[in-house]
C-alpha cells in the first residue's frame, strides 16, 4: 500500500515534469517558448539552457494543478480514498498543485544550472540527477505543508528513477521525445 500511496502522492509532480514535453510537441503557447534565463550566461555558459522555457514552466504548473484537482475529485471515489493524502491534511487543490508543479520544475532548473556548469549539453543524460531533480524539488516545496512518512519518501526516491526511465523510453518509441532518457 505504501508504494501505491507514495506514487499517487507524487502524481502532480510527475505530471508537471512530463507536461513541458507535450507542450513543445503539440506547439502549445508558442509565445512562451522563450528560455527562462533569457539567453543569459554565467561563467561563460547558459544559466539553464535553451530547453528550459517559460512555456514549460507555465504548462507544467497548470498541469500539476489539474492533476491535484483530479486527485481531489477522485478522493470521493471509494478505492482512491484509501490511498489519497487528502486523508492526512486539508489543502486547496489549487495550492497543492501549484506547490508540486513549481517545486518539480524549480528542481529541474537547479539541476540544469549544475549540468551546464559541468559542461553537459542540454538533452544529454546525467543519471541519476535527471530522474530525481524534479522529485526532490517537489518534496522540498510540498514539505512546507505536508511531509510523507520516511518510508514513502524512500519509495519515491527508489521507484521514480525506474518509472522516469521507462516513461522516457515509451515517449521515445512513440516519437513524443527525441531522446531515450
Amino acid at each position: 500500500m505504501i508504494i501505491l500511496q507514495s506514487l499517487y502522492f507524487m502524481l502532480p509532480a510527475y505530471i508537471a515534469n512530463m507536461a513541458p514535453v507535450f507542450a513543445k510537441r503539440f506547439g502549445l503557447l508558442k509565445f512562451l517558448a522563450r528560455p527562462v534565463d533569457g539567453g543569459r550566461e554565467f561563467s561563460g555558459r547558459k544559466i539553464f539552457g535553451e530547453h528550459k522555457t517559460w512555456r514549460g514552466f507555465v504548462v507544467g504548473i497548470i498541469a500539476a494543478i489539474a492533476g491535484a484537482w483530479l486527485q481531489y475529485f477522485l478522493y470521493s471515489v471509494s478505492p482512491f480514498r484509501e490511498i489519497s493524502f487528502f486523508n492526512y491534511f486539508e489543502v486547496s487543490p489549487w495550492f497543492l498543485g501549484f506547490i508540486f508543479g513549481f517545486g518539480a520544475l524549480f528542481g529541474d532548473l537547479i539541476k540544469s544550472f549544475f549540468k551546464r556548469r559541468i559542461g553537459i549539453a542540454p538533452g544529454k543524460p546525467w543519471i541519476p540527477f535527471d530522474q530525481l531533480d524534479f522529485v526532490l524539488g517537489a518534496l522540498i516545496f510540498v514539505s512546507l505543508i505536508f511531509l510523507p512518512p520516511w518510508r514513502g519518501i524512500l519509495v519515491i526516491i527508489i521507484v521514480t528513477p525506474i518509472l522516469h526511465l521507462l516513461a522516457n523510453q515509451i515517449g521515445f518509441i512513440l516519437k513524443i521525445k527525441n531522446t531515450k532518457w
